[in-house]
């Protein structure tokens, strides 16, 4: 691993400088060009170009590496302006210096001469200085926006992560309890067996064939409900009232898997299973142009305390966590209850991209 990340961290720095020397070269033929006097490229027009980048580097590479970054991207205008237009002058006045005065001790026998005034050579550092200041923001825009993408791309994929763990945690839960019920069934020597056998098969093919999508036909997962319903009738005693009812048509809507269920389930663990007498669960689903809403209503067993309330157990938080990761504001998820009922209804908005198609 770490062999890997020096070897990359070597091909960034090779690219970087491959493109400093790039766009050097690139400018050195074109300042060669300008400065050259005669029909033909002469050997003080090399040395003169090659003294000119030389000069001209310190205040690009001051205004590249110290002024854009710590002032300029920071929106520090009023530094980064004086700072800048004092780097160009600076530099083009020691332009100017170097070839009227200095350059005769660097190279004595060529009796170089500046080719320009200082106005014009000015304006040569203000180009240069101005085009890379662009060049760097145009960079730092791109990597700022390669950087927000692949922290999109890993947030993605850390949901993605939760979802599949949190539909993780409901398929054994359904599983066992649909067994249970199957369990007693079979005890009781119930001709209802077989029938609870085939829905049980049913429950298991949508768990583990359509759930693993991220969003599934609505009508197969009320398929799905009516399914682990009926394995709970089969359960439940003949006095028990239970109801499911659908109010609208599902056509091409879609919706995420597994997601009602459990607000089903809490009603029969908390209700049925919590009472002998007056025990009842009605579920109601009705479907609309403007929004998907599940009702489930059921009595209150004589274990059910405060904390079905509150949380639920882990069926409701595991709801919650994702209706926020999926329909982030476009739900609504209420829960009430009083001595003898526990309420809860969920709504769906039909305007998220998610429910529908």
């Amino acid at each position: 691993m770490k062999k890997t990340i020096s070897a990359f961290v070597k091909t960034r720095k090779f690219a970087r400088v491959s493109q400093h020397m790039a766009f050097w070269l690139f400018s050195g033929v074109i300042l060669l060009k300008l400065f050259t006097t005669s029909s033909e490229i002469m050997r003080v027009d090399y040395i003169y170009t090659i003294l000119f980048l030389l000069t001209l580097m310190p205040c690009v590479y001051l205004n590249s590496t110290i002024l854009v970054p710590r002032f300029l991207q920071r929106s520090v205008y009023w530094v980064f302006i004086p700072a800048f237009i004092v780097n160009v002058a600076f530099f083009s006045w020691f332009n100017l210096l170097f070839f009227d005065k200095l350059i005769d001790y660097v190279l004595p026998g060529y009796y170089f001469i500046s080719y320009y005034s200082l106005v014009d050579i000015c304006c040569f550092f203000l180009a240069f200085a101005g085009v890379t200041t662009l060049l760097k923001m145009a960079r730092s825009w791109f990597s700022l926006a390669e950087a927000d993408r692949k922290l999109a791309q890993m947030q993605q994929l850390q949901t993605n992560t939760e979802l599949n763990a949190l539909k993780a945690q409901i398929n054994p839960h359904f599983l066992f309890n649909s067994l249970n019920s199957i369990y007693s069934l079979v005890l009781s020597r119930s001709d209802k067996a077989a029938n609870a056998v085939l829905r049980l098969s049913d429950i298991l093919r949508y768990t583990i064939y359509d759930a693993k999508d991220d969003f599934v036909p609505l009508k197969k997962e009320l398929t799905y409900l009516t399914d682990y319903i009926e394995l709970q009738r089969f359960r439940s005693k003949p006095e028990t009232f239970i109801s499911f009812k659908v109010t609208g048509e599902p056509n091409d809507l879609m919706v995420a898997p597994l997601l009602f269920i459990p607000l089903v389930e809490n009603a029969f663990k908390h209700g049925v299973k919590g009472d002998i007498q007056n025990a009842f669960v009605e579920v109601e689903l009705t479907i609309s142009n403007e929004t998907l809403e599940l009702k489930v209503r059921n009595n209150k067993g004589v274990d059910t305390g405060t904390a079905v309330v509150e949380s639920n157990g882990v069926g409701l938080e595991n709801v919650r966590r994702r209706l926020e990761l999926i329909y982030p504001g476009n739900y609504q998820l209420s829960i009430s209850s009083d001595e003898k009922e526990f309420n809860v209804t969920l709504t769906l908005k039909n305007s998220s991209t998610q429910l529908k198609s």
